[in-house]
């Protein structure tokens, strides 16, 4: 009895169940279901968005330039260190260089004040003020955020960001009480003034520091950092798929095969 019923499973019921295997797996990949806020058609089309995407290495690496040059003034990425950078490209020696530049808390000296030291690559890359009360302090009772999950954590992800750093009014001023007209940010306003302007960053690929390019560069930087592992993480996924693609052949072969003097 059991044997017949078996028998009678259309090859049309395997591929739907196939097709729905399929569609199960893909969802499933890193990035399929991102959603991205703000307005649609705002923010460009990201490279690592999708099932497929990648990281822009390139973009990346000037990503942080915007980063170490603007963003580092006010925020800190905690979670990562100098030496994670080696995932973007750079090499031991550049890392070592880049984190020579910045300068970071060491304990307090004699007279009870904060001694600081050229960063090493196992250094965090930490909000440059001592404490959260400093930053309240220097930001009129905001804190700025730390970014090392921003892009992660923030509704809308990536484009949000960008939308962000792009939305400012051409005049924008601050507002009492509110803070600049942003439709990005929070009932349409944020504390954060226009962080990027024309030309502030010296790409060393020559690349245009617009605006706009800047925005997107940092945005990319930001995202990698949020989810530094995610190519891979891709790349093992696809392998997996073919993978599972490949038995799900043969066993629709075999079972073919077992079935075929079977009568229907």
């Amino acid at each position: 009895m059991i044997r017949f019923v078996g028998a009678r499973v259309s090859s049309s019921l395997l591929r739907g169940n196939w097709l729905a295997f399929v569609g199960v797996l893909l969802l499933g990949v890193p990035g399929m279901a991102a959603a991205e806020g703000g307005k649609p058609g705002a923010a460009p089309a990201w490279s690592f968005s999708g099932p497929l995407g990648h990281f822009d290495l390139a973009s990346v690496q000037r990503g942080y330039a915007v980063y170490a040059s603007v963003c580092s003034a006010c925020h800190g990425m905690e979670q990562v260190h100098f030496s994670d950078l080696a995932g973007i490209g750079l090499k031991a020696e550049d890392i070592q260089a880049l984190a020579a530049t910045r300068q970071i808390a060491d304990g307090l000296d004699a007279q009870g004040r904060v001694q600081r030291r050229p960063a090493r690559p196992d250094d965090r890359i930490l909000s440059p003020y001592v404490s959260p009360a400093a930053a309240r302090a220097a930001h009129g009772g905001v804190v700025p955020p730390d970014l090392s999950r921003i892009v992660m954590v923030r509704p809308g992800g990536a484009s949000r960001i960008y939308g962000l750093l792009t939305g400012y009014a051409p005049d924008a001023q601050w507002q009492e009480g509110k803070g600049f007209r942003n439709p990005y940010g929070i009932a349409n306003f944020t504390a954060m003034p226009p962080p990027l302007h024309e030309g502030a960053v010296q790409y060393a690929d020559g690349t245009p520091a617009t605006v706009a390019q800047q925005a997107r560069d940092v945005t990319t930087f930001l995202a990698w950092v949020s989810a530094p592992h995610q190519d891979e993480r891709r790349r093992l996924g696809v392998g997996a798929g073919l993978y599972l693609c490949f038995l799900a052949a043969l066993f629709m072969i075999l079972t073919r095969r077992i079935w075929s003097h079977v009568r229907k």
